[in-house]
Protein backbone atom coordinates (compact mmCIF):
# COMPACT_ATOMS: atom_id res chain seq x y z
CA UNK A 1 0.00 0.00 0.00
CA UNK A 2 1.37 3.41 -0.97
CA UNK A 3 1.71 5.95 1.84
CA UNK A 4 -0.99 8.10 0.21
CA UNK A 5 -3.41 5.23 0.82
CA UNK A 6 -2.71 5.09 4.57
CA UNK A 7 -5.26 6.47 7.02
CA UNK A 8 -4.67 10.22 7.29
CA UNK A 9 -3.85 10.03 11.00
CA UNK A 10 -0.98 7.61 10.30
CA UNK A 11 0.75 9.61 7.56
CA UNK A 12 3.96 11.25 8.88
CA UNK A 13 3.31 14.74 7.48
CA UNK A 14 -0.26 14.78 8.71
CA UNK A 15 0.87 13.56 12.14
CA UNK A 16 3.49 16.30 12.23
CA UNK A 17 0.93 18.96 11.34
CA UNK A 18 -1.60 17.71 13.88
CA UNK A 19 0.58 16.70 16.83
CA UNK A 20 4.05 18.22 16.35
CA UNK A 21 7.44 16.68 15.65
CA UNK A 22 7.75 15.00 19.07
CA UNK A 23 4.90 12.66 18.11
CA UNK A 24 6.88 11.14 15.23
CA UNK A 25 9.16 8.12 15.40
CA UNK A 26 12.73 8.33 14.09
CA UNK A 27 11.65 6.66 10.85
CA UNK A 28 8.72 9.06 10.44
CA UNK A 29 11.00 12.07 10.94
CA UNK A 30 13.32 10.76 8.22
CA UNK A 31 10.33 10.14 5.98
CA UNK A 32 9.22 13.76 6.32
CA UNK A 33 12.76 14.98 5.73
CA UNK A 34 13.39 12.99 2.55
CA UNK A 35 9.85 12.93 1.17
CA UNK A 36 10.38 10.01 -1.20
CA UNK A 37 11.67 6.49 -0.87
CA UNK A 38 13.79 4.53 -3.26
CA UNK A 39 13.18 2.00 -6.04
CA UNK A 40 10.59 -0.51 -4.86
CA UNK A 41 10.18 1.03 -1.39
CA UNK A 42 7.89 3.78 -0.13
CA UNK A 43 9.56 6.41 2.04
CA UNK A 44 8.51 4.84 5.37
CA UNK A 45 9.74 1.37 4.43
CA UNK A 46 13.01 2.82 3.22
CA UNK A 47 13.43 5.02 6.33
CA UNK A 48 12.96 1.99 8.61
CA UNK A 49 15.45 0.04 6.51
CA UNK A 50 17.94 2.92 6.66
CA UNK A 51 17.82 2.99 10.46
CA UNK A 52 18.22 -0.77 10.59
CA UNK A 53 21.24 -0.67 8.26
CA UNK A 54 22.90 2.05 10.36
CA UNK A 55 22.06 0.59 13.76
CA UNK A 56 19.93 3.53 14.88
CA UNK A 57 19.47 7.27 14.44
CA UNK A 58 22.54 8.35 16.42
CA UNK A 59 24.74 5.96 14.46
CA UNK A 60 23.24 7.16 11.18
CA UNK A 61 23.90 10.84 11.86
CA UNK A 62 27.44 10.19 13.09
CA UNK A 63 28.52 8.16 10.05
CA UNK A 64 31.20 9.63 7.78
CA UNK A 65 30.08 10.35 4.23
CA UNK A 66 31.95 7.38 2.78
CA UNK A 67 29.92 5.00 4.96
CA UNK A 68 26.65 6.85 4.49
CA UNK A 69 26.81 6.51 0.74
CA UNK A 70 27.16 2.74 1.05
CA UNK A 71 23.69 2.54 2.62
CA UNK A 72 20.84 1.58 0.30
CA UNK A 73 19.17 4.66 -1.16
CA UNK A 74 21.68 7.22 0.15
CA UNK A 75 23.41 9.26 -2.52
CA UNK A 76 25.42 12.46 -2.31
CA UNK A 77 22.39 14.72 -1.75
CA UNK A 78 20.87 12.63 1.04
CA UNK A 79 24.28 12.20 2.62
CA UNK A 80 24.62 15.99 2.77
CA UNK A 81 21.15 16.34 4.29
CA UNK A 82 22.04 13.96 7.12
CA UNK A 83 25.33 15.76 7.78
CA UNK A 84 23.51 19.09 7.90
CA UNK A 85 21.09 17.74 10.54
CA UNK A 86 23.96 16.80 12.87
CA UNK A 87 25.77 20.10 12.32
CA UNK A 88 22.60 22.10 12.99
CA UNK A 89 21.98 20.20 16.23
CA UNK A 90 25.56 20.85 17.37
CA UNK A 91 25.32 24.54 16.54
CA UNK A 92 21.96 24.86 18.31
CA UNK A 93 23.36 23.28 21.49
CA UNK A 94 26.54 25.38 21.30
CA UNK A 95 24.58 28.62 20.84
CA UNK A 96 22.37 27.73 23.81
CA UNK A 97 25.43 27.06 25.97
CA UNK A 98 26.90 30.40 24.91
CA UNK A 99 23.83 32.07 26.38
CA UNK A 100 24.56 30.41 29.72
CA UNK A 101 21.65 27.96 29.66
CA UNK A 102 23.87 24.93 30.19
CA UNK A 103 23.91 25.33 33.94
CA UNK A 104 20.17 25.76 34.33
CA UNK A 105 19.74 22.69 32.10
CA UNK A 106 22.78 20.38 32.51
CA UNK A 107 21.31 17.93 30.01
CA UNK A 108 22.28 20.41 27.28
CA UNK A 109 25.94 19.98 28.22
CA UNK A 110 25.56 16.20 28.08
CA UNK A 111 23.80 16.32 24.71
CA UNK A 112 26.35 18.69 23.19
CA UNK A 113 29.33 16.61 24.32
CA UNK A 114 27.66 13.39 23.20
CA UNK A 115 27.13 14.74 19.67
CA UNK A 116 30.80 15.70 19.57
CA UNK A 117 32.42 12.63 21.12
CA UNK A 118 30.17 9.59 21.31
CA UNK A 119 31.02 8.13 17.92
CA UNK A 120 34.72 8.86 17.81
CA UNK A 121 36.68 5.68 17.13
CA UNK A 122 39.66 6.80 19.24
CA UNK A 123 39.80 8.49 22.60
CA UNK A 124 39.44 12.26 22.41
CA UNK A 125 39.98 14.60 25.36
CA UNK A 126 38.08 17.88 25.04
CA UNK A 127 37.41 21.06 27.01
CA UNK A 128 34.55 23.49 27.32
CA UNK A 129 36.07 26.86 28.20
CA UNK A 130 33.67 29.15 30.08
CA UNK A 131 33.53 32.80 31.05
CA UNK A 132 32.90 34.08 34.58
CA UNK A 133 29.13 33.65 34.07
CA UNK A 134 29.67 30.07 32.93
CA UNK A 135 28.77 30.79 29.33
CA UNK A 136 30.56 28.81 26.65
CA UNK A 137 33.54 30.63 25.15
CA UNK A 138 35.09 27.81 23.18
CA UNK A 139 35.06 24.06 22.60
CA UNK A 140 38.46 22.48 21.99
CA UNK A 141 39.52 18.91 21.27
CA UNK A 142 42.99 18.98 22.74
CA UNK A 143 44.36 15.44 22.98
CA UNK A 144 43.90 12.34 20.86
CA UNK A 145 44.85 8.77 21.58
CA UNK A 146 44.54 5.18 20.51
CA UNK A 147 41.37 3.19 21.13
CA UNK A 148 42.52 2.79 24.74
CA UNK A 149 43.88 6.14 25.89
CA UNK A 150 44.72 9.74 25.11
CA UNK A 151 47.81 11.39 26.62
CA UNK A 152 46.77 14.46 28.63
CA UNK A 153 49.18 17.28 29.51
CA UNK A 154 47.92 19.75 32.16
CA UNK A 155 50.39 22.44 31.04
CA UNK A 156 48.71 22.53 27.60
CA UNK A 157 45.34 22.98 29.28
CA UNK A 158 46.68 25.87 31.39
CA UNK A 159 48.10 27.46 28.24
CA UNK A 160 44.76 27.20 26.41
CA UNK A 161 42.80 28.54 29.41
CA UNK A 162 45.06 31.60 29.58
CA UNK A 163 44.88 32.12 25.83
CA UNK A 164 41.06 32.09 25.86
CA UNK A 165 40.83 34.02 29.15
CA UNK A 166 38.53 31.35 30.59
CA UNK A 167 37.24 31.58 34.15
CA UNK A 168 36.25 27.90 34.45
CA UNK A 169 36.34 24.73 32.40
CA UNK A 170 34.50 21.46 31.90
CA UNK A 171 36.53 18.42 30.90
CA UNK A 172 35.21 15.64 28.68
CA UNK A 173 36.47 12.54 26.99
CA UNK A 174 34.98 9.49 25.33
CA UNK A 175 35.50 5.80 25.99
CA UNK A 176 35.53 4.06 22.59
CA UNK A 177 34.85 0.79 24.41
CA UNK A 178 31.37 2.18 25.05
CA UNK A 179 31.59 1.87 28.85
CA UNK A 180 31.26 5.28 30.50
CA UNK A 181 32.49 4.28 33.96
CA UNK A 182 35.45 6.54 34.98
CA UNK A 183 38.75 4.69 35.39
CA UNK A 184 41.38 5.27 38.04
CA UNK A 185 43.48 6.93 35.32
CA UNK A 186 40.56 9.29 34.56
CA UNK A 187 40.42 10.27 38.24
CA UNK A 188 44.17 10.83 38.50
CA UNK A 189 44.36 13.03 35.42
CA UNK A 190 41.38 15.08 36.64
CA UNK A 191 43.17 15.68 39.95
CA UNK A 192 46.36 16.73 38.11
CA UNK A 193 44.41 19.20 35.99
CA UNK A 194 42.62 20.61 39.04
CA UNK A 195 45.93 21.16 40.82
CA UNK A 196 47.47 22.84 37.76
CA UNK A 197 44.48 25.18 37.35
CA UNK A 198 44.41 26.14 41.02
CA UNK A 199 47.64 28.06 40.41
CA UNK A 200 45.74 30.42 38.09
CA UNK A 201 42.46 30.36 40.08
CA UNK A 202 40.41 28.54 37.43
CA UNK A 203 37.85 25.94 38.52
CA UNK A 204 37.13 22.56 36.98
CA UNK A 205 33.34 22.41 37.17
CA UNK A 206 32.89 18.86 35.89
CA UNK A 207 34.40 16.03 33.92
CA UNK A 208 32.09 14.06 31.64
CA UNK A 209 32.90 10.56 30.39
CA UNK A 210 31.00 9.73 27.20
CA UNK A 211 30.10 6.09 26.58
CA UNK A 212 27.97 4.35 24.00
CA UNK A 213 24.64 5.08 25.65
CA UNK A 214 25.51 6.85 28.89
CA UNK A 215 27.36 9.95 30.03
CA UNK A 216 28.86 9.96 33.52
CA UNK A 217 29.41 13.22 35.43
CA UNK A 218 32.26 13.42 37.95
CA UNK A 219 30.40 16.20 39.78
CA UNK A 220 27.26 14.09 40.16
CA UNK A 221 29.38 11.18 41.41
CA UNK A 222 31.07 13.38 43.99
CA UNK A 223 34.46 12.84 42.34
CA UNK A 224 35.43 16.53 42.11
Amino acid sequence: MHIREWPVAERPREKLAAHGSASLSDAELLAVLFGTGTAGQDVMTWARSLLQQAGGLAELLAMPSTQLQKLHGVGVARCMQLQVILELSQRYLASTLKLGAGFTNPQLVRDYLATKLRHQTREVFALLLLDNQHRLLHYEELFYGTINAAPVYPREIVKLVLDKNAAAIILAHNHPSGVAEPSQADRRVTERIQEALKTIDVAVLDHFVIGAGETVSFAERGLL
